[in-house]
């Protein structure tokens, strides 16, 4: 995770089910190719936790692996070098849905179809956190502040 200060770009190391930011502390998000290894049920929190550390108007990109629901435990990767991880391969509507759920207004959905047999299917999404409160009840509560 990075936070932008006057410019600066600083750069955080930390998990994505326990983000020890504050709230409204970041003005964008990038998820590459990580949340397909979140187990589903962990996923609401992590998108949670997204939410409450994106300032109002922050924006979200997340990037991964979808399917019809598949958990797969590989054991090799780029080139068949020897690697142990686990996807959930989570449909794209599922995930956009757990996005605005977790208050998140998703903008843009890509969904990548392989080109290849064997190949999986890559969606990409945009969505920011909005400057009000959920369900228009004014303004987002860190703006208050």
């Amino acid at each position: 995770m990075r936070t932008a200060d006057r410019g600066a770009v600083a750069d955080h190391g930390c998990s994505m089910t326990a983000l020890d930011l504050a709230d409204d502390e970041l003005g964008g998000i990038l998820a590459y190719y990580s949340t397909h290894h979140t187990p589903p049920e962990a996923l609401p929190v992590v998108f949670t936790d997204f939410h409450r550390t994106l300032a109002p108007g922050g924006h979200l990109m997340v990037v991964g692996r979808v399917g019809n629901g598949e958990h797969r435990r590989e054991r090799s990767a780029y080139g068949n070098h020897p690697a142990y991880f686990e996807s959930y391969l989570l449909p794209a509507d599922r995930i956009a849905e757990l996005l605005g759920r977790a208050g998140l207004v998703v903008t843009t959905r890509l969904v990548q179809e392989p080109a290849e047999e064997g190949k999986r299917a890559i969606a990409s999404f945009l969505a920011h956190n909005p400057d009000e409160a959920p369900g228009g009840q004014g303004p987002h509560p860190s703006s208050l502040r």
